[in-house]
């Protein structure tokens, strides 16, 4: 058929930015991608890496990004301010500004560039893990409402489960492994790519065996995928490990991978979380 448009894909809806002057756009949250306190930071992160995608004197692709969640982010519109501050023959970067209200909701850095074809390797070793056939759905309680919009299948590490949470015993390690892609499907691309590279919950709770108060502080994104690789990703599940290093002082740090069904790498991440408990 043709002539109609397809729906917008409510994760195109959620990070949707226009440019109201030259360097500032408006957004607004969007309630299918809250979490347990404001929007999903994944979403967030990737409304603000649209933000440069979508600037004229944008160089290339991405190849990081690093929020700081310096406050809270109320229900409602938001503004960004993007700015350049250096073009380089190969690589651009960029200052940004989420706010609120007249105040700094959270921070931004970004660096995008242009690829050249290089000598390369690859050191990690992508987990030998079953098919996302063979691995059980999570479901989410509702007030984690972005999760449900993720098909997220854990081969390993699973959320705890909150209706037994004061019966099940803390967990000896952090690791989670799992499948995950868009629910409903879309074709990979580098924002959805920036929204699942904070797809998994914090290590606190694996380890504790429970939902404890905790947030992001910071989340850096590192891009080693091109434009031709997630193409070829199409819809399909992605697979991504996560888990922190150390527990202490009310902070841990978490890192994590997402592979593509092939082999390829193609982003990892690492993340400063609070926790109370």
């Amino acid at each position: 058929m043709t002539g109609i448009d397809a729906p917008t894909h409510p994760f195109d809806t959620a990070i949707a930015v226009e440019y109201t002057e030259a360097h500032q756009l408006a957004g607004h949250t969007c309630p299918d991608y809250a979490n347990m306190v404001g929007p999903f930071g994944g979403v967030t992160a990737a409304a603000l890496l649209r933000a440069v995608e979508r600037h004229p004197e944008r160089l290339g692709d991405p190849l990081s990004l690093t929020v700081n969640y310096t406050g809270p982010i109320a229900d409602g519109p938001f503004e960004i301010t993007a700015r350049p501050v250096r073009t380089n023959r190969t690589n651009q970067h960029w200052l940004l500004e989420l706010m609120q209200d007249g105040a700094v909701a959270a921070t931004a850095t970004a660096v995008f560039g242009v690829r050249r074809d290089t000598w390369s390797d690859l050191e990690l070793t992508m987990p030998s893990v079953p098919g996302p056939d063979e691995a059980v759905p999570q479901i989410f309680p509702d007030f984690i409402a972005w999760g449900r919009n993720y098909d997220l299948r854990f081969v390993a590490g699973a959320v705890p489960d909150i209706e037994s949470s004061a019966g099940i015993p803390e967990n000896p390690d952090s690791v989670s492994t799992l499948w995950l892609r868009d629910s409903p499907a879309r074709p990979l691309d580098f924002a959805a790519l920036t929204a699942m590279s904070d797809a998994f919950y914090p290590r606190v709770f694996l380890r504790r065996g429970r939902y404890l108060p905790a947030g992001t502080i910071s989340l850096t994104v590192y891009f080693h995928a091109t434009a031709e690789d997630l193409a070829a990703q199409g819809t399909e599940y992605l697979l991504g490990r996560a888990r922190a290093n150390r527990f202490g002082h009310g902070h841990f740090d978490q890192n994590a991978q997402l592979w593509g069904q092939d082999g390829t790498l193609l982003a990892t991440s690492h993340q400063l979380v609070y926790f109370k408990g």
